[in-house]
């Protein structure tokens, strides 16, 4: 069975969505990942830390929720979690695994500044009881408000490069000959 022919402007369209707004599902599964990855590696962290403060003072260490040291350590991880690769790569785990990005609102690659600014910012976002996240849906730049504070944009960037390639090789299984 061979397939339609498609034109190469058809097959660039196919793997060309980089750079586009990400929209609110991506961004919000994103974030869900990427809470749920932060949330995890601090539990493991602490219980490790726990652990090994054990075993070194044979003396058990607990971690409540409710006291303020964990409260402090918690909030301290989650912005270094969101901070660094924000600064860094533009990317956080949950966003490098649906293809978006952080860049500068111009599309350049962000840098320190911005990628701290949008951690500080963010919380501003929910204290709006969620109005802040409102231009992701509505917006024609789908900015939130910590977007806006930090001059940022999330953008898809997945590697069209090897989605061509990926696209290529399956028109090739599918018509060898062609």
């Amino acid at each position: 069975m061979t397939m339609p022919s498609t034109t190469a402007s058809e097959r660039d369209d196919a793997v060309s969505q980089q750079g586009h707004y990400a929209g609110a599902a991506t961004r919000l599964a994103a974030f869900a990942i990427d809470q749920t990855v932060l949330t995890t590696a601090f539990a493991l962290g602490s219980a490790l830390l726990a652990w090994v403060i054990a075993v070194v003072t044979a003396d058990e260490v607990k971690w409540e929720p409710a006291t303020v040291v964990s409260g402090v350590a918690y909030l301290v991880w989650w912005f270094i979690y969101w901070a660094y690769p924000w600064s860094v790569s533009g990317k956080t785990v949950g966003m490098a695994l649906l293809g978006i990005r952080v860049v500068r609102a111009d599309g350049s690659s962000t840098g320190p500044r911005q990628g701290t600014l949008r951690a500080l910012a963010l919380p501003l976002s929910f204290m709006t009881l969620g109005i802040g996240f409102l231009p992701i849906v509505f917006g024609r730049h789908r900015r939130a408000l910590h977007d806006k504070v930090a001059g940022t944009a999330v953008v898809y960037s997945w590697d069209a490069r090897g989605a061509r390639w990926r696209f290529l090789a399956r028109q090739q299984e599918l018509d060898p000959h062609g």
